[in-house]
C-alpha cells in the first residue's frame, strides 16, 4: 500500500515542500530511503523503529520503500522523522491515513517517540499557506514560532503517540494562535546599555547619530581604552525599531540558522552581531555543503561590528564586498544556488596602529618606521571606499570622567533618528530597494545632494587642501545630506558639508602628519 504524507525542504531562508511516499510491500524485507536523502535521513530507520514500537505499534519488516520528492534536492536533517513515521504506520495499515494529505508534517524524533525541535519552522509554515495546506504539525517548542503566519492551523505536539492520536480524533488538539500585530505591538524594546552612560565624546556619539539616522557604515579609530567598543554597542540602542516587515524577515532567518532563542517566537529588536576575529570566511558570509546563513544574514536589518578590523583575516573582509553594495549574498553550489539577504550596517573598530599609541594626546607609539602604514594596509581600500564615516575617538579626559551628570539618552536621540528616517522613507518612496540615504545610487545621488556655490566651493577646497581621495566625495555628499535631514533642512548647508568632512579622518592626509 502506498501513501504519501507532506513535509518540507529549506532552501536559504525559503521552504520547499517534500512528498513522502511510502510503499510498503510483502515481497521482501528491506528497508530503503531514496530521493537524494543524507546520512541523517539514512539514519532515520533506527530512531523511527524504536519510537514505532516503544508506543505499542509494530515496525514493518516487509520490504519498505521511502520516496522523497522532488528527487534532485538534497533532503538534509532529521526532521523528516515523524512524517515517514506516519507514512510507516499508515501504508502498513495500522492506522487511517484520510487526513495525512491535510497537513504538512515536520519533527525528528526520540527513540521514545519525544518529537524534538526543528529548524525553519517559520518559512515552512509559509510555504504551506502558500500551498493551500489545511494545518502544519510541528513540535510544541516551534509551534509560537510557526503561528506567527496567520491563516493557517498549526498544532505543536511533544509525542508521537499524540499526532496519532489527533489523526484519529482531532479534537484532541487544538490549533496554537498567536496575534502576529498583537504580539509586536507588546514587544518591549529595553535594552541594558544607553547613551547617556557615555562621559564626553560629544562628536563620537554625534557622529554614530549620524551613522543611524542615514544608515552608514561606520569605523572608529582609536587608541586602546578610548571607548571604541562601549560606543559600539549603543548604536543599536538608537536605530529606529524594526516594521513588522523586517521583524518577520529577521525571524526566518535566524530560524532557519537555528539562532531563535527557545522562548522565542519573533525577533523584536535590530540584531547586533560581533563575531570574533578568528572568524572564517565561510562563517561569516554564510555557505557550507548545505548552504547556511553567515553573520552578515543573521546582522540582517541591524548591526554587524567587527571590533579590532585589521586582525580579520583578509580573505574574510574582502568578501563582504559584493555584500555591502548588493545588500544581498549569493551561495553557488554544484547543484543549487541559493540567496542571503543581508542588508546591515557595518560598523567597525580598530587600533590606529599595532601599539595603539599613534595620534595619541599623550602616550608615544613605539611602533617601528612603516609599521603603521602596513598594519592599515590590512584592510584594503576597496573595502574602506564602502565605509561612510571614519571617527577619530580620543581618550576621555578626567574631568569627564569625575563628572557624575549624566548626558542625553538613547532614547532622545533615537527620535530624531527616526524622524530622519521618516524624511528618507518619503524622498525615496517608489525607488525599489533604497530606503536610507546610504543606499542612494549616483543618478539620486545628482538628484538629492545639489549644492550651492557656497557648498561646492567649501567641498572644491576641502578636495584639495586636505587631500582628500576621490572617492570620499559620494560618501561626503551622502553623509552631508543625512545631516540635513537631522536637522530637519531641505537643503545642503555648508555646516553640513564641514561636519561630512571631520568624518572622513583617514582620507585626511593632515591626519598621518600629526
Amino acid at each position: 500500500m502506498i501513501v504519501k504524507t507532506i513535509g518540507s525542504a529549506v532552501q536559504g531562508v525559503e521552504a520547499i515542500s517534500i512528498v513522502i511516499e511510502v510503499d510498503v510491500s510483502p515481497k521482501g524485507t528491506q528497508f530503503h530511503i531514496v530521493g537524494l536523502p543524507d546520512s541523517a535521513v539514512k539514519e532515520s530507520e533506527q530512531r523511527i523503529e524504536s519510537a514505532i514500537t516503544n508506543i505499542g505499534f509494530r515496525f514493518p519488516r516487509f520490504r519498505t520503500v521511502v520516496n522523497m520528492a522532488p528527487a534532485n534536492i538534497r533532503k538534509a536533517g532529521s526532521a523528516y522523522d515523524l512524517p515517514i513515521a506516519l507514512g510507516l504506520l499508515a501504508a502498513s495499515e495500522q492506522i487511517d491515513s484520510t487526513a495525512l494529505s491535510q497537513f504538512t508534517i515536520m519533527g525528528e524524533l526520540s527513540l521514545d517517540g519525544t518529537v524534538q525541535p526543528i529548524r525553519g519552522a517559520l518559512p515552512i509554515a509559509i510555504q504551506a499557506r502558500k500551498e493551500g495546506f489545511r494545518g502544519l504539525i510541528v513540535p510544541a517548542s516551534n509551534a509560537r514560532e510557526a503561528a506567527m503566519v496567520n491563516n493557517l492551523e498549526v498544532y505543536g505536539v511533544t509525542h508521537l503517540r499524540e499526532v496519532i492520536d489527533f489523526l484519529l480524533a482531532p479534537s484532541t488538539l487544538q490549533p496554537v494562535y498567536v496575534d502576529t500585530r498583537t504580539e509586536f505591538a507588546n514587544a518591549h524594546h529595553q535594552f541594558d546599555v544607553d547613551f547617556n552612560d557615555v562621559k564626553g565624546q560629544y562628536t563620537i556619539k554625534r557622529a554614530l547619530e549620524v551613522a543611524a539616522a542615514g544608515g552608514h557604515n561606520a569605523l572608529l579609530i582609536g587608541p586602546p581604552g578610548a571607548g571604541k567598543t562601549m560606543l559600539a554597542r549603543r548604536l543599536s540602542t538608537i536605530l529606529p525599531p524594526l516594521s513588522l516587515h523586517e521583524a518577520l524577515e529577521t525571524t526566518k532567518i535566524h530560524s532557519v540558522a537555528g539562532k531563535l532563542p527557545a522562548d522565542t517566537s519573533l525577533v523584536t529588536q535590530r540584531p547586533f552581531r560581533a563575531p570574533h576575529h578568528t572568524i572564517s570566511h565561510t562563517a561569516l558570509i554564510g555557505g557550507g555543503s548545505i548552504p547556511q546563513p553567515g553573520e552578515i544574514s543573521l546582522a540582517h536589518n541591524g548591526i554587524l561590528f567587527l571590533d579590532e578590523l585589521p586582525e580579520f583575516s583578509r580573505q574574510a573582509l574582502e568578501v563582504m564586498r559584493q555584500p555591502l553594495e548588493e545588500r544581498r549574498v549569493s551561495i553557488a553550489r554544484a547543484k543549487l544556488s541559493v540567496d542571503f539577504p543581508a542588508s546591515f550596517t557595518l560598523l567597525a573598530s580598530m587600533n590606529p596602529c599595532p601599539c595603539g599609541f599613534f595620534n595619541h594626546p599623550v602616550k608615544a607609539c613605539t611602533c617601528l618606521p612603516g609599521s603603521v602604514q602596513r598594519y592599515l594596509n590590512r584592510v584594503s581600500g576597496p573595502l574602506m571606499d564602502r565605509i561612510d564615516l571614519h571617527i577619530e575617538v580620543t581618550p576621555v579626559p578626567v574631568e569627564s570622567l569625575l563628572d557624575h551628570t549624566y548626558g542625553e539618552s538613547s532614547k532622545d536621540i533615537r527620535e530624531r533618528v527616526i524622524t530622519a528616517r521618516e524624511i528618507q522613507t518619503a524622498r525615496f518612496n517608489g525607488y525599489k530597494g533604497i530606503y536610507c540615504n546610504a543606499q542612494m545610487n549616483s543618478q539620486l545621488l545628482r538628484k538629492v545632494c545639489r549644492l550651492n556655490s557656497e557648498g561646492e566651493d567649501l567641498l572644491k577646497n576641502a578636495m584639495q587642501k586636505l587631500k582628500l581621495s576621490a572617492r570620499a566625495y559620494d560618501r561626503i555628499l551622502k553623509v552631508s545630506r543625512t545631516a540635513a535631514d537631522l536637522e530637519g533642512s531641505e537643503h545642503i548647508k555648508t555646516e553640513h558639508l564641514a561636519e561630512a568632512i571631520h568624518c572622513r579622518s583617514l582620507d585626511r592626509q593632515d591626519w598621518w602628519d600629526k
